[in-house]
């Protein structure tokens, strides 16, 4: 009741006039900063950090939090539309969104993302809401092997359910990883596939990997096949969903926000891994597995809905424990700082004010972006109508703005059309891109976990199966590995079973 009542006083800050027209210019500008490739929710926060100087901290945050959200959504717009995602966590959304865009279905997409953010930022508010305390609590207890098994889950998850093959997969979730080698060992400060560049001490940024490999390259491959196509304007579609849209998406976008909310939550969050695993859960128990990498609804749905509630765990172990667990979360806690206000455990306490009406702000940011998305779909899927040519250079332009901006170097550029290459490669060869890009995001942190697991154990192997948690986790892993074996041997007994029930018949005739 303590919270409701919090939260009725929050309702009361966040809708007066003032920060209302903060909420509504964060989810406008999120928005469109998010359509832009490689300018994702973190940049546009920091960008947007000396704008807010002159603010007081409410309407700021309140700013802040429409900013991310929207910046969420545009990202997953050039996504669905141009295979182009303007943020890491909305590369999952182009796998299924944008061959629904190329059979004319690019508005129900959106829309069916719209939605999905919309529900999946209005559950995982009331998570938030409730389970706060229980959730940052829960957070503190998991340790490194715990995860440790959650990155291999999603490398193993990941690797089975995209491409032709898993061998496919495996290769090009080992590209990935090659490349999230590159710069300093943490550990130890040994240079790594630098190739004597200082420039590459510091890695290669997660932004420049992902606009390479899906904004360059897919450009790429569109220039190499255009002149055996004519590359005509892709048809809109109605901008509705029917009811068999709805019928299909209703149950994902209750599911993707009980899969995003604890991930934002844990200190390994973000909304990469839960946007992976609630693609690979939809897959797993949709009824039309036949149209998965053909223009699944399902597959945009889901993932987007988990993105957007990971966005409110997020704010859950920032705001109680002061962690942030996204470089969003991490630039915020530097806004917090800015003002003299430090996030902890005592924020609710001292901040009653300034909490609550954050966290009402957010509903209200939801139902903004969302009465400002639906009726824009159809004129966000207009962009398909753009004839090739000119629609791909303008990618490329943006594409060479969102790397340059990432660092402001020009050696970046060069690494945007290396990777580029490599992207037009893996689509030459049939390798999926999005195991490659989980290896850069994740592999990283995995061989960081690992090692502090193998340090807490001295060494010994154990250590990483030495938790209730890891050892569930690991069971998951070793089920995904051996359905399709379990599956085919579940077959052969069937067929086994009907041979001897057919053979028992004609004996008995």
């Amino acid at each position: 009741m303590d919270s409701l009542n919090s939260l009725i006083d929050g309702f009361g800050t966040a809708l007066t006039p003032m920060n209302l027209l903060w909420a509504a210019i964060g989810v406008l500008l999120g928005t469109a900063i998010g359509v832009l490739p490689g300018i994702g929710p973190a940049m546009a926060v920091a960008l947007l950090l000396p704008v807010t100087y002159g603010l007081d901290p409410t309407g700021a945050f309140i700013m802040f939090a429409g900013i991310y959200y929207g910046a969420m959504f545009g990202g997953s717009t050039t996504s669905i539309l141009l295979n182009t995602p303007g943020e890491s966590a909305a590369v999952v959304a182009a796998i299924e969104g944008n061959p629904m865009a190329k059979a004319g279905r690019g508005a129900q997409a959106l829309a069916a993302a719209a939605i999905g953010h919309f529900a999946g930022g209005m559950i995982g508010t009331i998570l938030l809401v409730v389970l706060a305390p229980t959730v940052a609590s829960l957070a503190i207890g998991i340790g490194a092997p715990d995860y440790f098994a959650i990155m291999v889950l999603a490398f193993i998850a990941v690797t089975s359910v995209l491409g032709a093959s898993r061998i496919r997969g495996i290769a090009s979730l080992l590209i990935g990883l090659t490349i999230g080698l590159v710069g300093l060992d943490r550990m130890t400060g040994q240079q790594r596939l630098t190739f004597g560049s200082l420039h590459l001490a510091d890695g290669v940024d997660v932004v420049i990997v992902a606009v390479g490999l899906f904004a360059i390259g897919e450009a790429l491959w569109v220039a190499a096949h255009l002149r055996r196509s004519t590359g005509r304007p892709i048809p809109v579609g109605r901008p509705w969903l029917g009811r068999a849209d709805l019928r299909r998406t209703w149950k994902p976008w209750l599911r993707g926000p009980v899969i995003g909310f604890p991930f934002g939550a844990i200190p390994a969050g973000g909304a990469e891994i839960p946007t992976f695993l609630s693609y690979v859960t939809e897959k797993r128990l949709s009824k039309h597995r036949d149209q998965f990498g053909k223009g699944a609804i399902e597959g945009v749905a889901g993932p987007e809905a988990a993105a957007s509630a990971s966005a409110a765990g997020t704010l859950v172990s920032m705001l109680t424990l002061g962690l942030p667990t996204t470089a969003v979360a991490a630039v915020m806690l530097a806004a917090f700082q800015q003002y003299g206000i430090q996030p902890g455990p005592l924020l609710f306490e001292r901040e009653p004010e300034l909490v609550w009406g954050l966290i009402a702000s957010l509903f209200v940011g939801m139902v903004l972006l969302l009465a400002l998305n639906l009726p824009l779909a159809p004129v966000w899927a207009k962009l398909l109508q753009i004839p090739r040519p000119y629609l791909y250079a303008g990618i490329l332009f943006f594409a060479a703005v969102g790397a340059y901006a990432v660092g402001g170097e020009s050696l970046d550029l060069v690494i945007l059309l290396v990777i580029g290459l490599i992207g037009f490669g893996m689509r030459r060869y049939g390798l999926p891109v999005l195991p490659a890009v989980i290896g850069v995001i994740l592999g990283p942190a995995a061989e960081q976990q690992l090692r502090r697991a193998l340090q807490i154990s001295d060494g010994s192997v154990t250590g990483l199966v030495n938790t209730p948690f890891s050892v569930t986790v690991y069971a998951i892993v070793v089920l995904i590995v051996a359905w399709p074996l379990i599956g085919r041997l579940i077959v052969r007994l069937r067929a086994g079973r009907k041979t001897a029930e057919k053979s028992r018949t004609v004996s008995g005739g």
